[in-house]
């Protein structure tokens, strides 16, 4: 068996005496597309920057490409792909001088065409950065983390501001780079772009890994019961029943009436990850998925 891309154990992060990264452990396979999602402040930034090698841990052990990051140089940064939230384009630069510019930054950079072909951007590739729209400017943003041939993209929040439309064409674009081979961290607050694109996803929350998994199974099989949605006395109300039919008709008798606005869902992956984070705020699920809707 291949030694994982990435192995994470018992990975610590403090600062003044508080945790904010807490006995986190998980391995990305090579070639799998891994999601790690989590709430603003729950220790997801963090961890990834570590993987990065922008920031040193507190304790555990972390292996990235075969290497501490934080003993990697230049040789072993060459193998990583990083796109960030905002990248540094210079907006004076046409797309095709852009990526010249930064394949010149790695020994076995791909074909400038070659990209700008994969990203989808041959129309604007003699165009000035600052005139494309924000969804061509996250494909040059990709383009530059590409560049270089990375075995392993760092992609934050990558489609953060998309229409819907351009979100699905991104979607594309990251299948590809998967099928040729390329292991891909995901960190997204869109829980259908998990669902569509990773292999596993992995929830923290309060500085603590709370599930990992595949997507189809994830939360394990108590987390896939299904849901009884239903409206009563102007409150909306849940609970999950291996039995719905049977829950809806004892439901009813105790009501005497039909409730309203009445649905039988099976969780989705927000439902499971709402309900992960909930846990971890010590709240309510129902509470805190009112509170996102």
């Amino acid at each position: 068996m291949r030694t994982p891309a990435v192995q994470v154990r018992n990975l610590q992060k403090s600062y003044d005496g508080r945790a904010v990264v807490d006995d986190v452990s998980f391995d990305i396979a090579r070639g799998e597309t891994f999601a790690l999602l989590g709430p603003n402040g729950a220790g997801k930034s963090t961890t990834v920057e570590i993987l990065e090698g922008y920031r040193r841990r507190s304790g555990g052990a972390v292996s990235v490409l075969g290497m501490d990051p934080e003993q990697g140089g230049l040789e072993w940064k060459a193998r990583l792909g990083i796109v960030l939230q905002t990248c540094g384009q210079s907006g004076l630069l046409t797309v095709r001088e852009q990526l010249r510019q930064f394949a010149g930054f790695y020994p076995n950079a791909r074909d400038v065409d070659e990209v700008i072909s994969a990203v989808g951007l041959q129309a604007q590739a003699k165009m000035r950065t600052s005139k494309l729209s924000g969804g061509q400017q996250r494909r040059v943003d990709v383009a530059m983390g590409i560049i270089g041939r990375p075995e392993l993209l760092f992609l934050d929040e990558p489609t953060t501001g998309f229409d819907p439309e351009a979100r699905r064409e991104f979607w594309e674009l990251i299948r590809g780079l998967k099928a040729d081979g390329t292991t891909i961290l995901l960190t997204t607050h869109y829980l259908d772009e998990a669902a569509q694109l990773a292999d596993r996803v992995a929830v923290i929350a309060d500085g603590r890994l709370r599930a990992v998994g595949p997507v189809e199974t994830f939360g394990g099989p108590e987390a896939r019961v299904p849901l009884v949605r239903w409206q009563e006395q102007g409150v909306l109300r849940e609970a999950r029943a291996a039995a719905p039919l049977a829950f809806v008709a004892e439901l009813t008798e105790r009501l005497g009436y039909e409730p309203e606005q009445l649905e039988i869902v099976r969780p989705s992956l927000e439902d499971i990850y709402l309900e992960l984070v909930a846990s971890a705020a010590g709240v309510p699920a129902a509470e805190m998925k009112e509170t996102v809707r």
